[in-house]
């Protein structure tokens, strides 16, 4: 076993100093509980900042951690240094069965039954039924090692019903903790919730702090994610300069990504000038050999050219790329986009109001498979999020990058609908003028 974690230590820049206290800890196995998660604090911090070389480490030290915490005696728990790290444990990726393992021997009371019993219910998907009782516990916690992790809980129970106190549970979670994992988790989310509370100037904010510090994660692509729904929602004049102040701190090639997710997104909504400005962003970023990125931006601004005056070019600049160069997704999208654009330029018939109720053949997109992998780590139900790539506890799925396959995406239906409902409105309007 020491062999094979110096393997995984030999990779990272926490090789020395946790080496060395596992490597003792091995042999008297008498390591406090406290002491090894600061250790894995420690390896989840360094994950989000860059070091990804520590994932592996991250699930050594779960296991072993686990494995301590049950071999305890009940006495050790009487330090409420070894209590609060027991829950750190749990709520970073750890085995929820341990905290019911330890809370069911607890005959001192070292452990808040409030605090155990919110937990359990959270880990069990039952995140709404504790946000009443938490609420009332958690700011007895403010200032202790486990409150930045029971407002972050909190956060994520609360997202749904009340975004904006969800944003403010976030807020103080990352403010306690910052420089961490409960930082970046606090911030990414809060992008996203920005956007349900119609925020945008909030959601701005939380994006250049994450931008500034966190584009090394293995989460980003999440950040990415909800960055883009951020900009197409609330786009304007501002809004453009807002995304290029954060986008340069991105890579080119991070960038051109970006602009092409903002292309899709705006072509499928039918908002025709951020999808055209996007699209010439990308292709932009893609002159010095970015083929396929240049590709993509032409098709997305082809799509976005299909409800307007140029639509014979727009048809014919999306049949000249080659199926081979489209991923099964955007294959669907542009099927649909070619069915609206013949439909649009087609001649009346002088039974053009009969005509109006017939159908449009929807695009086929056909089973789709996804190549992601959904990383585990312990219970897997880390407050963090789903990891991918086998990440830290606190995840991230992988991302639909704009050329990668994925299963069919329902803005399509919506952009077929809509296609749909533009021509029966054309149809109609001539059949009026007796065309």
């Amino acid at each position: 076993m020491l062999k094979r974690l110096g393997a995984i230590l030999a990779t990272s820049v926490l090789a020395v100093p946790l080496a060395i206290g596992l490597a003792r800890a091995s042999e008297t196995e008498e390591l406090a509980p406290f002491k090894m998660v600061r250790s894995l604090q420690y390896v989840q911090d360094s994950v989000v900042l860059g070091d990804h070389s520590a994932i592996e480490m991250q699930r050594f030290m779960l296991n072993k951690i686990d494995k301590r915490l049950r071999a305890a005696d009940e006495a050790i728990f009487r330090d409420p240094r070894n209590v609060d790290a027991a829950l750190v444990y749990v709520m970073s990726g750890g085995n929820p069965e341990t905290l019911d393992y330890l809370t069911d021997r607890d005959v001192e009371g070292n452990f808040d039954a409030r605090v155990a019993e919110a937990l359990r219910q959270y880990l069990r998907g039952k995140g709404p039924l504790i946000v009443e009782n938490l609420a009332k516990a958690a700011p007895e916690y403010k200032n202790s090692r486990v409150g930045p992790y029971l407002f972050l809980i909190l956060g994520n129970a609360t997202s749904q019903q009340d975004p904006v106190a969800a944003m403010k549970y976030y807020d103080w979670a990352r403010l306690t903790a910052p420089g961490t994992i409960i930082e970046e988790a606090a911030l990414r989310r809060s992008v996203s919730l920005a956007v349900q509370a119609g925020d945008p100037e909030k959601g701005f904010r939380y994006a250049l702090n994450y931008a500034r510090r966190y584009l090394t994660s293995p989460y980003a692509s999440q950040f990415a994610d909800v960055f883009v729904e951020l900009a197409v929602t609330h786009f304007d004049e501002t809004v453009e300069k807002r995304v290029a102040e954060i986008l340069a701190f991105m890579d080119q090639s991070r960038q051109r990504e970006v602009y092409l997710r903002v292309a899709r997104r705006a072509a499928i909504g039918g908002n025709q000038t951020l999808a055209r400005l996007a699209s010439s962003r990308a292709e932009e970023l893609a002159l010095d050999g970015g083929g396929q990125s240049q590709l993509l931006a032409s098709f997305y601004d082809g799509l976005a050219a299909v409800p307007s005056e140029d639509v014979f070019t727009a048809a014919q600049t999306l049949a000249a790329i080659p199926d081979g160069k489209l991923s099964r997704r955007d294959r669907a999208l542009r099927e649909a986009a070619r069915a609206i654009a013949e439909e649009v330029v087609r001649l009346p018939r002088d039974e053009s109001s009969a005509q109006a109720s017939m159908p449009i053949p929807e695009a086929n997109t056909g089973p789709a498979k996804d190549g992601g992998e959904t990383g585990e780590t312990g219970s897997g139900m880390s407050p963090f999020a789903v990891a991918s790539d086998r990440p830290p506890a606190p995840g991230g799925e992988r991302p639909a990058s704009a050329e990668t396959a994925a299963a069919s995406d329902p803005a399509l239906d919506g952009f077929v609908a809509n296609g749909r409902s533009k021509i029966k409105e054309i149809d109609a309007l001539l059949a009026e003028e007796g065309l």
